[in-house]
């Protein structure tokens, strides 16, 4: 089977770059058209320019393809409704969202202040939730849509210096988790995609033989993936250097110590609560 995007429409966040940009390419050259929006700031948020986004559009059309630049900031209302409004006004309909841009403010978190948090999430967690707030009422009234949330192993298991990033990483986790289960009567699916690849927000994480093996576009095929029509819903693929897994919520079969349970009760039975040869996914999953 081939996967074609031919008559669909995409919006992708964060685009001028990395992940954003092999998305976006990998999407155009399946035929859809790509609305590619880009801050264009400094890695820490600050400053911004449209020429990246203009760049990306320029590769695509020079590839036959169809797309248009938005330089509005996911973290900004306005700038969110901008992208959706563009992208309705190009083409009449959005059908897939990749909620991929973000920032880094990394600290460890005794010397991180509150202006550096709360804008790490509201790039991460509200600009993702703004911008998939301005497309699902489109979604809906089609009965169609495809989400992707850029959650990140990070979110998923903590990492030092990233208490602002891994927490807006895994509320990402969390609004998935929601929305898988009120658009699925609409026909909208929304997934996540728990990256590790070479971009300039990891450049100077990793040593340079391992970002040589971790290509960003080797991440795009799993992300393509969750925009087809075979899409599942409510899934976490955790994808690197062309390996590919998933990322569960699980619970085990705990122990019923009854309503009158002391603290000394839980001391007690702590071994048979966090026993883990009994696990069950958690949750509404669907595989497909």
């Amino acid at each position: 089977m081939t996967y074609s995007f031919e008559g669909k429409t995409a919006i992708v966040t964060g685009a001028g770059g990395g992940l954003g940009r092999c998305h976006a390419l990998e999407l155009a050259r399946r035929g859809c058209k790509v609305l590619v929006n880009d801050l264009g700031g400094a890695m820490d948020g600050t400053g911004g320019s449209s020429e990246a986004a203009k760049k990306v559009v320029e590769e695509i059309k020079a590839l036959g393809g169809e797309a248009i630049a938005n330089g509005g900031s996911v973290s900004d209302e306005q700038g969110a409704r901008s992208m959706v409004q563009d992208c309705m006004n190009a083409w009449g309909r959005v059908d897939i969202l990749i909620n991929n841009a973000g920032i880094l403010r990394d600290k460890s978190f005794h010397k991180m202040d509150t202006p550096d948090f709360k804008v790490v999430l509201d790039v991460h967690l509200n600009g993702a939730a703004m911008v998939t707030r301005e497309a699902w009422p489109i979604m809906r009234d089609q009965g169609y849509g495809r989400i992707v949330m850029t959650t990140s192993p990070s979110g998923l298991y903590g990492n030092f210096g990233q208490a602002n990033y891994s927490a807006a990483k895994l509320g990402q986790v969390g609004l998935m988790n929601t929305l898988k289960i009120e658009g699925a009567k609409y026909n909208i699916r929304v997934n996540a995609i728990a990256p590790v690849a070479a971009t300039r927000m990891t450049e100077n994480l990793m040593p340079e033989s391992a970002l040589a093996k971790l290509g960003p576009e080797l991440i795009t095929p799993a992300v393509v993936y969750l925009c087809t029509e075979d899409a599942p819903n409510g899934v976490i693929i955790q994808a690197q250097g062309g390996r590919f897994s998933t990322a569960l919520i699980v619970e085990n079969e705990g122990v019923d110590l009854g309503v009158d349970a002391t603290v000394e009760d839980i001391a007690e039975n702590y071994g048979k609560i966090v026993e883990l040869s009994n696990l069950r996914p958690r949750g509404m999953l669907q595989l497909n």
